[in-house]
């Protein structure tokens, strides 16, 4: 089996490389094709390594829904500029054909209460256009068998109005907790304010608005191209070790392609505010800690998720929170505000949700010794 790493032998003990390493060998030795991962804390030390065939510590991968963050942060820039409000209600900012009766719930239209933060904290009660729907079964099931798909905007939206159900009504966001739903729905309706309030497609502005200020050049999206001409193919995913080709996936999501090392400094900018005008503005991000309907172990703010640590898993250091996203082809990008680390990694399967947050669980427990 491959392996690289990369680990600054002044910064990082003998030690801890060798646990990680024997780590992310044996994780990729599991029904894994292979992983990659790193992680950095904030007194300086950084690892980083990658296993199983063809494993490359600089390959770029798919993020899956690790974009969420990244959307979120072009909301809250667009909030800045006065290109979008997010307490405004998204009827102000979509056409009536997508807004009318997306949400009904007992008879009435409740579409015209959704407001931007309602999206951006899936709270609006949408369903996920990726769930059950009437006479079909669901995206995720068909995802993850590898089979590939596409589908439009329109599409999507379809779906939701007309082979969903709301989950319930838009949340009233002046109380202290709300219910919250995940929905992929939501977030592209996001996505498709913000081109319509710019003027510049969501391939554009992540260039512009997040990569090239942060030097990004192997962060970007798949109706686009790196800016960095150097950069290699991504690393494919797989079921299992059987490798699968998701083409229509990767355009239709509007998912995004990077690497760790990027991962790692687009989370650092983020939490430090240095992506917004007012540093405070990435307090926004966790004003609000909902536990998910549909994945109740985690608490999301807006584009943000939650997820603690309990002192039984971390003796030494827990309790902790991680803080950040997590994508459906196991992959993630958490910091841990009382520890000052950063992690981030791939294992590129499409079945692979929990595996993350085990993954992350484990490396705090080696880096914390």
């Amino acid at each position: 089996m491959s392996f690289a790493t990369a680990a600054a032998a002044a910064s990082v003990p003998h030690e801890l490389d060798r646990e990680l390493t024997a780590f992310v060998k044996r994780l990729a030795a599991r029904r894994l094709h292979h992983v990659s991962l790193a992680i950095a804390d904030e007194r300086g030390r950084s690892w980083s390594g990658a296993a199983g065939p063809g494993a490359s510590i600089d390959a770029p991968f798919f993020i899956a829904s690790i974009t969420k963050r990244f959307i979120v942060t072009l909301v809250l820039q667009a909030h800045e500029r006065g290109e979008l409000d997010l307490d405004t209600a998204i009827p102000a900012y979509l056409p009536a054909e997508v807004t009318t009766r997306l949400h009904v719930w007992k008879g009435v239209d409740r579409t015209p209460e959704i407001t931007v933060r309602h999206l951006a904290s899936h709270t609006s009660g949408l369903p996920d256009f990726y769930e059950r729907r009437s006479g079909g079964t669901s995206l995720y099931r068909q995802l993850r068998a590898g089979h590939d798909l596409d589908w439009t905007f329109e599409d999507a939206i379809a779906i939701a109005r007309d082979e969903q159900r709301p989950h319930f009504p838009p949340q009233d966001l002046a109380a202290p907790r709300q219910r919250a739903s995940y929905s992929d729905t939501g977030f592209l309706l996001l996505i498709r304010i913000l081109e319509l309030v710019t003027g510049r497609s969501f391939a554009q502005l992540v260039a512009e608005r997040i990569a090239a200020p942060l030097g990004l050049g192997r962060t970007w999206h798949p109706g686009g191209a790196p800016a960095d001409p150097a950069t290699p193919a991504p690393l494919p995913l797989h079921v299992r070790r059987r490798p699968v080709q998701l083409d229509g996936v990767y355009a239709s999501s509007h998912d995004l392609f990077s690497t760790t090392a990027e991962l790692i400094a687009f989370e650092r900018a983020l939490v430090a505010g240095e992506l917004f005008v007012d540093p405070a503005t990435s307090a926004l991000l966790t004003e609000r800690r909902n536990r998910l309907r549909n994945a109740p172990s985690l608490r999301y703010g807006l584009g943000t998720m939650s997820f603690g640590v309990s002192r039984l898993n971390l003796p030494r250091r827990g309790p902790v929170t991680l803080v950040g996203h997590s994508g459906s082809t196991g992959t993630w990008l958490f910091s841990c505000p009382e520890l000052g680390v950063v992690l981030a990694g791939t294992v590129d399967q499409t079945q692979a949700q929990v595996l993350p947050f085990q993954i992350m669980v484990r490396c705090l427990q080696r880096w914390t010794r």
